[in-house]
């Protein structure tokens, strides 16, 4: 049975920076700046007070591809890979 719990519970920052640097390579519209060009109708119901502003998330994910996506997750992917030979090649 498949689990999203990380190994390393710590990492999960480390691994957001990542995903968000490559979704910016990839010219992928997320992060604060997509949220108040792509989601209007929550910025206006946040304005009505029928949403808290602090409960929109930052981290939409909704309006990308499936296919986008998933080359987020492999670039992630290959890159700690990529990262983890260089290390285990050093030693």
């Amino acid at each position: 049975m498949a689990s999203n719990k990380k190994v390393v519970p710590e990492s999960h920052k480390a691994l957001d920076l990542l995903k968000y640097e490559i979704a910016a390579e990839m010219g992928l519209p997320v992060g604060k700046q997509a949220l108040s060009s792509l989601d209007f109708n929550a910025e206006f119901a946040s304005e009505l007070g029928s949403i808290p502003a602090a409960s929109i998330k930052e981290d939409y994910w909704g309006h990308i591809s499936s296919r986008d996506s998933g080359a987020v997750g492999g670039a992630i992917t290959s890159r700690l890979i990529r990262k983890a030979e260089e290390v285990l090649f050093s030693l």
